[in-house]
């Protein structure tokens, strides 16, 4: 337990040091790619949030979505591709395919849903080679180039805020 708060504080020291390099891209093309980050810990109902999306005219094939657990079992079968504390080192360098893949992917939009600053979480929205990253506004406000105020249960008034403000740039 010690040694979480450990590589925690790490993970933070990490994560500090590469806020100051966030670069603001502006929003100008149509979204066609979603990257979604959720804390599942928090949120389980990521399969609806989803069908929210499909709903508001996205394809489901250009949705890509990982979730984290702050407890994680390995032998556990999840519903979407899951992490844990133990697939991040004490670097901040990635150890899993999938959520290096993620990172690495160029979303039109990226999605941070997660409420409560997680340095883990943090640093995957941060890493995230997303153009345009969207996320809550409890959260810091250097990750996500816009912050949706709501609570993380109201996942339909999320998404609907969201595509009225990417109606309003178009």
């Amino acid at each position: 337990m010690f040694l979480n708060y450990i590589k925690e504080f790490f993970v933070k020291k990490s994560l500090k040091n590469n806020l100051h390099n966030v670069k603001n891209e502006v929003f100008t093309s149509n979204v066609q790619t979603i990257g979604l980050l959720v804390d599942e810990s928090e949120f389980g109902h990521s399969n609806e949030l989803v069908k929210e999306l499909i709903l508001n005219g996205l394809n489901e094939q250009n949705i890509k979505i990982v979730g984290y657990r702050s407890k994680f079992d390995k032998k556990k079968t999840y519903p979407i591709p899951t992490f844990g504390k133990k697939d991040i080192s004490w670097r901040g360098e990635v150890n899993v395919d999938f959520l290096a893949e993620f990172i690495e992917t160029e979303f039109d939009l990226l999605i941070s849903y997660y409420d409560t600053e997680k340095a883990i979480l943090m640093m995957v929205t941060n890493k995230s080679k997303a153009k345009f990253k969207v996320g809550f506004a409890s959260v810091d406000k250097n990750l996500n180039r816009w912050m949706i105020e709501t609570a993380i249960e109201n996942y339909k008034l999320f998404v609907s805020e969201l595509f009225k403000y990417l109606k309003n740039i178009k």
